[in-house]
């Protein structure tokens, strides 16, 4: 009798098992997002290949812009050191030559330059004071340095501050205009249920996904290297105010 009910469970399971089906292979979403994509119109398509441009570019600036800012802070707190232990300002443009990185160097450079064309100045005409010369010029040269230092580090900056306020809307207006093509599908069908424009919507909200995927690592990165060219430029205002003091009271004082 056991024997029996054993044989019945046994042919039971193997007719259960002959009549389900196998499992069907779970789709990854990777590609799911990429058969969204490619399903996309083509409006939504040049959005997403807008915003694809506008991600690369922004992670080579941050790439390129890392490095710059790097070197420039190494090599200035490199400078202030050679020029606080220096014991002239000779020995001090030598060592500038090889910190061409350093905005602070070069400010120095530019200051140190116009002073010396005006102490040559000065002991041609002996102990006539020259008229195209002093403290003016020298902080004159400074400043222009600096705003040249400045320009260059803030080269790249504009793109990403372009890339953090627009992808967001180059996004939505993907998403949008996806979203009206689903629902002028809808109308060419005999279905109104949800799940005749679910692909369309689906389709278009990827292209506000990857406005935001772009548009949040260029703010951080923007932000990052706005306060780094603060720091910078405030040491360049710091040494250029300390090196005029040093200037006036040395070389540029009246006889």
């Amino acid at each position: 009798m056991a024997v029996e009910i054993l044989g019945m469970l046994v042919g039971l399971g193997t007719a259960a098992a002959q009549t389900v089906p196998p499992p069907a292979p779970a789709t990854g979403g990777q590609i799911e997002f990429w058969h969204l994509v490619l399903g996309s119109g083509w409006v939504v398509r040049l959005a997403l290949l807008t915003l694809v441009g506008f991600s690369v570019g922004s992670w080579g600036i941050a790439v390129a812009k890392s490095r710059e800012m790097r070197r420039a802070r190494r090599q200035s707190e490199r400078f202030i050191d050679v020029f606080w232990e220096a014991k002239n300002l000779a020995t001090i443009q030598a060592a500038s030559s090889d910190m061409k990185e350093s905005p602070v160097a070069q400010v120095f450079r530019a200051g140190y330059q116009e002073l010396q064309r005006f102490t040559k100045a000065k002991r041609s005409l002996g102990e006539e004071e020259p008229e195209f010369g002093g403290i003016e010029n020298v902080q004159r040269a400074m400043l222009r340095a600096r705003t040249q230092e400045v320009t260059r580090l803030e080269r790249g900056l504009t793109f990403l501050a372009t890339t953090s306020s627009t992808a967001p809307f180059i996004g939505l207006f993907g998403t949008v205009w996806g979203i009206m093509t689903a629902f002028m599908g809808l109308s060419a069908t005999t279905s109104s249920s949800i799940q005749a424009v679910a692909p369309g919507i689906a389709e278009a909200l990827i292209a506000t996904a990857v406005g935001l995927a772009a548009a949040i690592p260029a703010v951080v990165m923007y932000n990052r290297f706005a306060r780094q060219l603060r720091v910078l430029t405030a040491e360049m205002d710091t040494f250029g105010a300390e090196f005029l003091n040093i200037a006036e009271r040395h070389f540029l004082k009246k006889s």
